[in-house]
């Protein structure tokens, strides 16, 4: 039996989206840098020569909205006046998708994986996010899956204009070395998508755990069913830094 590969968990805590954004881009540099130096010396044939490292961060983001490299200014509907009435930020990113909301009580997953020591394959990498999600709300008793042609996961994706997003996804992939990730509305405060168009998509709605299940959840406990869920998906094991 292989022994499972290592991904790196480091729970950053309440912090701002651009310094989280920063520690990312730290790590997907310093693993590039390696990919690189390998194929200079001609050594980058077997991936798993190559030093290279898995992270899996969480955090939450005090409230921003976030526009994809694809995507559209005019889904934000608020002016720069506004946003900063009401305390918002808001990023242009490198990463795909179109705008979404980052705020209290989400939790936000960073994974930077080499995916060449798993499968060169962005679309499953993707089902492979959605799939942890997926997991982790079947133990809330919500039965959650995927919308044809939209990345993240849905409720009711199949019942039209009972459409449900409970989970965004927006990644970036640079030499095989993912970055940004997924955010799971919690006990998220939904009013802030009413200022967006969220992911570009019209007439569907935004929901969380707590709103599908009438309850707020212990937003701790859910980060610890994530946790075993995504070692489970992926196949890893995670340690604590």
């Amino acid at each position: 039996m292989l022994e499972k590969q290592i991904v790196y968990f480091k729970d950053l805590g309440n912090i701002d989206y651009k310094t989280a954004w920063d520690y990312q881009e730290g790590i997907l540099n310093k693993n590039v840098d390696l990919k690189t130096e390998a194929r200079k010396k001609g050594a980058d044939k077997n991936p798993f020569l190559i030093p290279t490292s898995h992270h899996l961060l969480f955090c939450e983001h005090p409230p921003v909205y976030t526009l994809g490299k694809s995507g559209n200014i005019d889904n934000v509907l608020l002016s720069d006046e506004e946003l900063d009435e009401k305390r918002i930020s808001f990023f242009k990113t490198n990463r795909g998708g179109d705008i979404t909301f980052h705020g209290p009580q989400q939790i936000v997953g960073y994974p930077i994986l080499d995916l060449e020591k798993f499968k060169t394959d962005i679309g499953v990498y993707l089902r492979n996010i959605e799939e942890v999600v997926i997991l982790t709300l079947a133990e809330y008793g919500i039965t959650a899956g995927r919308s044809i042609g939209e990345t993240g996961v849905w409720i009711d994706a199949d019942l039209p204009g009972r459409e449900r997003k409970i989970c965004a996804i927006g990644v970036r992939c640079s030499r095989w070395i993912t970055m940004h990730g997924f955010a799971l509305n919690v006990n998220t405060d939904l009013n802030y998508f009413n200022h967006i168009i969220p992911c570009g998509i019209q007439h569907k709605q935004v929901t969380s755990i707590k709103k599908e299940i009438k309850q707020e959840v212990e937003y701790e406990e859910v980060k610890i069913k994530l946790k075993r869920n995504f070692e489970l998906v992926f196949e890893v094991d995670l340690v604590d830094t």
